[in-house]
């Protein structure tokens, strides 16, 4: 469900009763019935919402609202737009009951409402977001964060660090490692020779060397040696060009050197639509691409459509049932959520 104070039921809400979501999907919601119930009632939703304590007691059907309970949550209820550490918590006891139940094959993904940063601190968590969460729990070591949004599909080499840090934090193994995990999210979306396209860090990809060497000397040492491997890969490309090609269908995803670099093209194009994808992790992952909007909250604002992509592009990416186990992860169980992290 996302932050309990923030904008995450509303739109878990929307989306689920859309009729623009796949019928392939059965939603089950994680989290806690006090946010829920007000809900249906401000927003007039008909549905009849059922509340399970126990996963395997759960009646899967699209005649009701299906909400599996955590625990733990704090006895009042989240105050909308403002930061509570006990409800930051909840959120993330929410997201490890569901990466416990998607390791264990019993959901084919995991969809994830916004959380706030500052919230999870002053509950404890050391994570910057969902991401590094997400790859804790599931010992996970090559992940990644990928964006996508209409057209444009981006791949970060770094995430949320400053812009100061970026270049002293760029090396060719890393970025080959974002290279791979690019073209493997590729072929889950059904693309069979993806075309990859890497972007320089630099303006015009450092001309040569006039305006920075990262482009020599780390990046395309790292491209010619996924080309090298047979990949469609090509780069290291200025930026600025870089989109308007993609979105003229030279390319079917972009690997980017810091955040800002992927995201501006991406929600100046879809800020409504677009969806945060975890590569590498056992499970498919997906999130919208937008935060708790605390400002918005419990006002029965909040545009649903991000969310509704999530959805529809975790059911893209699981047309067969998980069956595998998390490699070394141990089990995580309702009683024993730790925030000792």
């Amino acid at each position: 469900m996302g932050d309990g104070a923030g904008i995450g039921p509303e739109v878990v809400l929307k989306a689920i009763v859309s009729p623009r979501l796949t019928d392939h999907s059965l939603p089950l919601i994680i989290g806690e019935p006090r946010v829920f119930l007000p809900l249906l009632s401000s927003l007039r939703i008909d549905l009849p919402l059922k509340v399970y304590r126990e996963f395997d007691r759960i009646n899967w059907s699209r005649k009701e609202i299906l909400l599996l309970e955590v625990e733990g949550a704090p006895e009042k209820p989240p105050i909308p737009g403002k930061i509570d550490a006990g409800w930051a918590r909840t959120a993330m006891n929410s997201v490890a009951l569901g990466v416990e139940l998607a390791g264990r094959g019993e959901v084919s993904a995991l969809i994830t409402g916004p959380i706030n940063k500052e919230g999870i601190h002053r509950a404890g968590y050391k994570f910057q977001g969902h991401t590094d969460y997400l790859a804790y729990l599931t010992g996970t070591d090559n992940y990644a964060m990928m964006l996508i949004g209409g057209d444009i599909r981006v791949v970060l080499v770094t995430v949320h660090i400053p812009l100061a840090e970026v270049s002293s934090s760029l090396n060719k193994e890393e970025i080959v490692r974002k290279i791979y995990l690019a073209r493997d999210a590729m072929l889950r979306f059904g693309i069979g020779e993806p075309r990859i396209a890497v972007a320089g860090l630099n303006p015009h990809a450092g001309e040569g060397g006039a305006f920075g060497r990262e482009e020599l000397d780390i990046i395309t040492p790292a491209v010619e040696e996924c080309r090298g491997e047979g990949l469609l890969v090509q780069g290291p490309l200025p930026p600025d060009t870089l989109f308007y090609k993609m979105l003229q269908g030279e390319y079917d995803v972009a690997v980017v050197m810091y955040h800002d670099q992927g995201l501006i093209p991406l929600k100046m194009l879809a800020f409504d639509r677009g969806v945060n994808i975890t590569l590498g992790l056992p499970f498919v992952r997906t999130s919208p691409d937008h935060g708790t909007a605390y400002d918005i909250a419990g006002q029965g604002k909040a545009n649903p459509d991000s969310m509704i992509e999530a959805i529809n592009t975790a059911c893209l990416l699981t047309s067969y049932e998980v069956k595998s186990q998390i490699p070394g992860n141990k089990p995580i169980r309702q009683n024993d959520y730790r925030q000792d992290y």
